[in-house]
């Protein structure tokens, strides 16, 4: 049985997008020794998940449909969209919580919960995670 080829291409996508989460999940195993299930599904750290898996969505369009394609020129602008977001407005979202949760500990305020502060990446978490994305590419082409 074969399965398409959108179907193949949003597969690795998403694949990808989950083998970056896992590798922050077990990384933090291994620096802190103690599992954290939370690394499973929360934003920001590294490899940035949502590069891998746009990266990969890029190239595997890239590579069936042509890196010339309209197709492959969207996908692209998408993910520099996406990998810049990441990079740029959710690590700024990311540092106004840090210094919310600060006001919010130094005057006491209790009817407040703490904001997540890792939201975003920093670029060099985004660039490590967009190269996951392309290999995972080449490794299922």
């Amino acid at each position: 049985m074969t399965v398409s080829v959108g179907i193949k291409i949003v597969l690795v996508a998403l694949f990808s997008g989950l083998v970056a989460q896992f590798a922050k999940f077990v990384s933090h195993i291994l620096v802190y020794h103690k599992i954290d299930f939370v690394k499973l599904y929360q934003t920001g750290g590294m490899p940035s998940a949502h590069s891998a898996g746009v990266m990969a969505l890029s190239t595997m369009v890239g590579v069936y449909e042509g890196f010339g394609s309209i197709i492959f020129a969207i996908t692209l602008y998408f993910s520099l969209i996406v990998m810049y977001d990441a990079a740029g407005i959710r690590r700024s979202a990311g540092q106004q919580a840090r210094v919310l949760n600060m006001i919010i500990a130094r005057r006491e305020i209790r009817d407040v919960n703490r904001l997540v502060e890792q939201l975003g990446h920093t670029p060099f978490e985004v660039l490590m995670g967009s190269i996951l994305g392309i290999l995972m590419a080449g490794v299922f082409l």
